[in-house]
């Protein structure tokens, strides 16, 4: 015998489900739905999302993860040859130091200088000098004052009290040298922190990808779509945006390429190329026969194996420079089935306004499992209003003749 209690649970839940429900216990009951299906969602990321964690390329923030080993000496020395660009590309902390010790050890080294130059003379004071001896510099009496009137040359300070006399060449021949080689070392070191602040890169940290790729309907195609948003109101100039599909394949042959790239066209309602970006864009890539994600399905997709990095190239408006801004989704963050959120509306004022709470929000709308699907629903339909003609019908003509003679 079942007790009451196990015997009312069904007519319970069947009369939560029954049409004949009121509208707030639907809205109630759609709202527990939805409550567990995110809590699951949560569940599942937190609890074994460490686990499936990928290995990927490119960062979220567009940083590039690669090593080189076994590199060998002569490739090592191109660092070197190449100096410049060595020295743009250094930490701020190995930069600083750099900066201190070019200073420092230049100051020293010609200190040093300056002091031989005093003792081969004989003008310290441990020599005891004649009251009529003209030094080749006036005032040095040991590596201190060496020192600072190294410092006062190379910097142009100048304070008065030690100077060059016309006494000896070598002396004239070292200022001339040192003031040279300041100047050099001025212009790399100030030119390089100069290039360092004015890098792009700095100002590609404005634009801003959505944290997921959603894949819905758009326009009566299935589309892949990706929100990016530019957060200065300074425009990137002759912007063009694209993106590559990195995956291991294997070839007829039987070679395995790890990170094989495929081209992915991402397009506007104007094109991929001169946008307008003014204001956030939601930039989209449509599956057709020709998409690497057309043999994919809503079910299958989080067991696929690839990266999909997006680049954005453009110049900067104030300072006429080439930036890139890079990020990459793994299948975990390419969500089926989803749209974004509008942010963008007009105020009572007549002014655009932008809501970027809602930049990555996504809401669940109603889409195809499979891209194949799609394509094989519009080919029925398709078919439907038009005829075909038989190729097993044969017109057979039959002679008519007139039963009726009289």
């Amino acid at each position: 015998m079942i007790p009451s209690g196990f015997d009312t649970a069904p007519n319970a839940a069947t009369s939560l489900l029954s049409p004949a429900m009121d509208a707030s216990s639907e809205s109630v009951f759609r709202t527990l739905i939805r409550m567990f299906k995110h809590l699951r969602k949560w569940f599942v990321a937190h609890c074994f999302g460490h686990s499936r964690q990928r290995t990927r390329l490119v960062s979220k923030d567009g940083r590039c993860n690669i090593e080189f080993g076994n590199v060998d000496a002569q490739s090592r020395f191109i660092f070197f040859v190449d100096i410049w660009t060595t020295v743009l590309e250094l930490k701020w902390r190995y930069k600083m130091t750099v900066f201190i010790t070019a200073f420092l050890g230049s100051w020293f080294l010609f200190g040093l200088l300056w002091y031989v130059v005093a003792y081969v003379h004989k003008d310290l004071p441990e020599f005891h000098p004649a009251d009529n001896h003209t030094p080749c510099v006036e005032n040095i009496n040991g590596m201190t004052s060496a020192f600072l009137f190294s410092l006062e040359t190379q910097v142009t300070i100048g304070y008065g009290f030690r100077c060059v006399t016309e006494q000896c060449a070598t002396a004239i021949f070292l200022l001339i040298f040192q003031s040279i080689l300041g100047v050099i070392i001025n212009s790399f070191m100030c030119g390089a922190i100069l290039a360092k602040i004015s890098r792009p890169k700095k100002r590609a940290k404005a634009i801003t990808f959505s944290k997921h790729a959603v894949i819905s309907k758009r326009g009566g195609k299935l589309c892949l779509l990706i929100r990016v948003a530019n957060l200065r109101k300074s425009l990137l100039i002759g912007s063009h945006i694209y993106g590559k599909l990195l995956k291991t394949t294997v070839t007829p042959e039987g070679e395995t390429i790890i990170l094989d790239q495929t081209n992915i066209n991402f397009v506007v309602d104007a094109g991929n190329e001169n946008l307008f970006f003014i204001s956030p864009l939601t930039i989209y890539h449509i599956i057709d026969h020709n998409s690497p994600f057309f043999h994919m399905a809503a079910e299958t997709l989080s067991q696929q194996d690839f990266e999909l990095v997006v680049f954005l190239d453009g110049t900067v408006e104030s300072t006429s420079a080439t930036c890139q801004v890079r990020t990459s989704y793994v299948p975990e963050e390419v969500l089926w089935g989803y749209r974004f959120v509008p942010i963008v509306s007009k105020t009572k004022e007549g002014k655009y306004r932008v809501d970027f709470h809602n930049f990555s929000k996504t809401v669940e709308v109603e889409t195809p499992h499979c891209a194949m699907c799609l394509y094989n629903e519009k080919d029925a339909r398709a078919r439907m209003k038009r005829g075909y003609d038989n190729p097993n019908f044969i017109l057979a003509e039959v002679d008519e003749t007139d039963d009726t003679k009289m």
